[in-house]
């Protein structure tokens, strides 16, 4: 193929140009008409009548396939006797898929190749460094050399970027667009390319951009200063994709377990929408440990983990007084499913079951959130609303709840619940609905179980399920209100309760043995499967209204005003006695005893009632805010301010009781104090009978016995105060959610560490590290937070008159500078008098390094732990970690 190339401007006959700033891009271009003749290339001539048809020679294909596009801010120089085109500052030229920025550019067109490089002012300092970016590589030299055919380059002094990692080389060779050897590389994670506080300095390297770096001799260098640790040779994938690949295990010793390694294993990339990660451990006394973690997600539907883990333990050594083996186990997951994905429909899990003792014996981790969580709970739903009217929502349920010092287990595989929206039979369609009748409503509820009450010791095993309980409830609840005397609320309503219970209980009468007429046959409690069901009914009314009282001070005044609210209200309830569900039998058959029973006695949703009610509750709720004056004169208006969230008195008078007709009376409130910076919470119950010298209630008002009018039985105090400073851009400090591992919202029992996931210690990259780096060292103003939780219980109930809790919890973090931060959990417990656990946690930012100190320095959960280590994931594996486990108390 016969070709040629041209300038698709005219060529100037003086070699140099005048000396104008070009504003449009101007364009070397691939031209067949052109008899210019370039190079050495044969081209076709434009003589028609040439004798010379065809060449012998077999002619190249044009080099420059489009369009070169080039501009500059002072001048361009095209000469025709070098083939070059000269752009001098603020230089672009664009060809395909590649782009150069520079001071100055030189674009060879007979070669093909371009030359970039920096401009030096009169003070000798340079500026305008190159900018070379082909396809998504970037490469920021020195200078550049860059041939179009061969794609090959030479590069002084380059920066480039590779999946987070910053790679410096002196000289650099592109040999094509797959293989770059680069001389004296230096690579970090660092930020700062200029002054990196460390990096490798590899003599040699071989970069295939997004697949790997395969490097010589390598050592690190901290702060310039070369260091020991070094290796004859490494690998760094690179890539943009996950990449399957092994997982470098943590190697260490310990004292009852011998040597070890933790966290070992393999991840798979399986695909965009789920990974997985193998994980072992082992000891050298037999102990070892499995544990499976996958991640999974679908973009606008779901999204998910789920971690199994399995240890065996060894105690000691075989043959020791201490010796012991036990097997421990938990299962983690999440599941959220993103709200648009259907309207109409949800899943969501979030499970976390196993071993009663996990968080307290494993191996590796020290969870204390979940170590001082008493509880495991679990939940995995389905629901589904169908929204035609009356819509109907339905769900179904299994739910786990265990607790770890019983070991006892509460499971419901499913619950079935649906419910019908309320219905208003007489309302109209259109409009307020205004009366009793029109007021008047229903709904349908159901509520179906299968409740299962097991062990730790029998979980997962068919002895489980022996013991099942099912059953179902419907329920009608019809409700009405209306006002009366245009300030009184008034509401009447009833319910219909219908159980169906699929086993049953029957008893036999006690008997005397026929044989021995002084030997009595015990009465037999027997279990009968099939359907049996009760049915049950109530009624209930109550009338309230709402009463303003305001307290005026004057305006000129701090506190303006303050307003009372009250909220009294009166309710009546009716309970009739179902009497038809109850049988009697022989306890006793020498004497003849007999004793009331109910064949639903067993049943899930409790008894059908015997007793007769007929109560009325009295209940007070009140109300106190104040309107303060504003300290800011540009404020025109007044500050509300809440002095009491609430004080109510509560109780009732059953009129069917022979005896001990009155309730106590229990007392509530709650408020907010110091800009709402402190909640405090009260209640007490006052009892207006009194006890007997046994402590029991009797049907004797206690000011009759002598007494008050009412006797305190019981009275409870907590208080939560938090409060922090102001970060420098007015945010609150963020801290770790341990509500994901099952702990609490805040720090009070210490933040989760897992030493099996080194993202707990902070082994990540931190999204914050721009800002601090144009934060002082210092500040003026130190941030810091602190947390104080206090409880304290009182029982008077049989005349102990004692405080069985008195307790105070505390928690505190302190940032001394951008790099160092400290914090520290315990409490105190005034009635064992002695700390609570306790907690101590150091954390150094080395910018590109982090360092986690944790330190639980008394109880039987003693410890420490200590990390150092790269933030960046791409070189996670570069870290130092030793630890002392707690000693184990099994």
């Amino acid at each position: 193929m016969i070709s040629s190339f041209a300038i698709s401007q005219e060529l100037p006959e003086r070699k140099k140009l005048p000396i104008k700033p070009i504003q449009e891009m101007d364009t070397l271009k691939v031209s067949l008409k052109d008899s210019i003749k370039i190079g050495t290339r044969k081209v076709r001539d434009t003589i028609k009548n040439d004798s010379i048809q065809k060449d012998s020679v077999p002619q190249k294909a044009p080099v420059l396939l489009d369009l070169v596009k080039y501009k500059s801010k002072d001048y361009v120089k095209i000469s025709q006797r070098t083939k070059q085109i000269y752009l001098y500052n603020e230089a672009e030229l664009y060809y395909q898929d590649t782009e150069l920025k520079s001071g100055i550019i030189i674009l060879d067109y007979e070669k093909n190749e371009v030359y970039a490089g920096r401009l030096k002012d009169s003070a000798g300092v340079y500026s305008q460094p190159p900018y070379f970016k082909q396809g998504d590589n970037i490469v920021e030299p020195d200078s550049i050399r860059f041939n179009f055919d061969s794609e090959k380059a030479k590069i002084w002094n380059s920066r480039t970027e590779q999946n987070g990692t910053q790679i410096l080389g002196e000289i650099t060779k592109k040999e094509n667009d797959s293989v770059i050897f680069i001389k004296n590389a230096k690579f970090t994670t660092s930020k700062d390319i200029d002054n990196p506080e460390y990096y490798f300095l590899a003599r040699k390297i071989k970069l295939v951009p997004k697949k790997k770096i395969v490097s010589g001799f390598t050592n690190l260098y901290i702060a310039d200063v070369p260091t020991p640790i070094g290796f004859p040779f490494a690998y760094f994938p690179l890539t943009d994709d996950r990449a399957s690949g092994f997982i470098f295990p943590t190697f260490g010793e310990n004292s009852s377990r011998g040597y070890f390694f933790q966290n070992g294993g393999y991840y798979f990339a399986i695909s965009d929408y789920f990974d997985l990660a193998l994980l072992a451990d082992y000891y050298t006394n037999g102990s070892y440990a499995f544990r499976g973690e996958t991640n999974y997600a679908v973009r606008y539907r779901f999204r998910g983990n789920l971690s199994v883990r399995f240890e065996a333990l060894i105690n000691s050594q075989r043959g020791f007084p201490d010796y012991s083996k036990s097997n421990i186990y938990n299962i983690r997951w999440s599941h959220n499913q993103d709200a648009k994905a259907n309207p109409n429909s949800r899943f969501s899990a979030s499970v976390n079951l196993g071993s009663s003792s996990f968080y307290q014996a494993s191996i590796n981790q020290l969870n204390t959130p979940n170590f001082l969580n008493n509880t495991l709970n679990s939940s995995v739903s389905y629901s589904k609303t169908f929204p035609s009217y009356p819509s109907v929502n339905v769900s179904l349920t299994a739910t786990h709840s265990q607790n770890t010092n019983t070991e006892s287990i509460n499971l419901t595989l499913p619950t079935l619940q649906a419910s019908v929206e309320r219905i208003y039979p007489f309302a109209p369609k259109d409009g307020a609905k205004k009366g009793i009748i029109q007021n008047i409503n229903f709904q349908y509820n159901l509520r179906g179980e299968n409740r299962i009450n097991t062990t730790d010791s029998l979980f997962f095993k068919k002895e489980m399920f022996e013991d099942a309980k099912m059953g179902m409830r419907h329920s009608i609840p019809v409700n009405t209100n209306f006002k009366l005397f245009k300030y009184l609320s008034v509401s009447l309503g009833g319910n219909y309760d219908e159980v169906w219970d699929f086993k049953t209980t029957n008893r036999t009468d006690a008997t005397l043995d026929p044989n021995d007429t002084t030997m009595q046959i015990a009465s037999v409690k027997d279990t009968i499967s099939g359907f049996d069901s009760y049915r049950t009914y109530n009624f209930s009314t109550s009338i309230g209204t709402t009463l303003y009282g305001t307290f005026t001070r004057g305006e000129d005044r701090k506190i303006q005003a303050i307003r009372h609210t009250i909220r009294p209200s009166i309710s009546y309830s009716y309970n009739p006695a179902f009497d038809q569900y109850y049988d009697t039998y022989i306890v006793d058959a020498e004497n003849g005893t007999m004793q009331d029973y109910t064949r639903f006695e067993d049943g899930l949703f409790g008894v059908p009632s015997r007793t007769f009610a007929s109560s009325i509750g009295i209940n007070v709720a009140n109300t106190l805010e104040a309107k303060v004056r504003s300290n800011d004169s540009t404020q025109t208006e007044p500050k509300k301010v809440m002095l009491l969230n609430s004080f109510n008195f509560s109780t009732s008078y059953n009129i069917a009781a022979d005896s001990l007709a009155w309730a106590p009376v229990r007392v509530s409130g709650s408020t907010q104090l110091f800009d709402n910076k402190m909640s405090v919470n009260f209640g007490a119950n006052l009892d207006p009978y009194s006890i007997d010298n046994q402590g029991t209630r009797i049907n004797k008002f206690n000011i009759n016995n002598g007494g008050s009018l009412f006797r305190l039985t019981s009275a409870n105090l907590t208080l939560n105060y938090s409060i922090s400073s102001k970060s420098l851009d007015g945010k609150e400090r963020k801290d770790s959610d341990n509500t994901r591992s099952g702990g609490r919202d805040d720090d009070l029992f210490g933040r989760a560490q897992d030493f099996s996931n080194s993202d707990s210690f902070g082994n990540d990259d931190d999204e914050d590290d721009e800002e601090k780096e144009d934060v002082e060292a210092y500040r003026s103003k130190i941030p810091w937070d602190l947390r104080l939780a206090y409880s304290m219980t009182y029982l008077n109930s049989n005349r102990q008159n004692e405080i069985s809790n008195n307790s105070l919890m505390f928690s505190g973090n302190v940032e001394l500078t951008p790099q160092w931060k400290i914090g520290v959990s315990s409490g105190y417990d005034f009635k064992n008098k002695g700390f609570t656990y306790t907690q101590m946690r150091f954390e150094r930012d080395l910018k590109s390094w982090r360092i986690n100190f944790n330190w639980v320095p008394f109880s039987s959960r003693a410890s420490w732990y200590f990390f150092i280590g790269i933030k960046a994931s791409v070189l996670r594996d570069v870290k130092w970690e030793k630890r002392s486990e707690p000693d184990r108390r099994l």
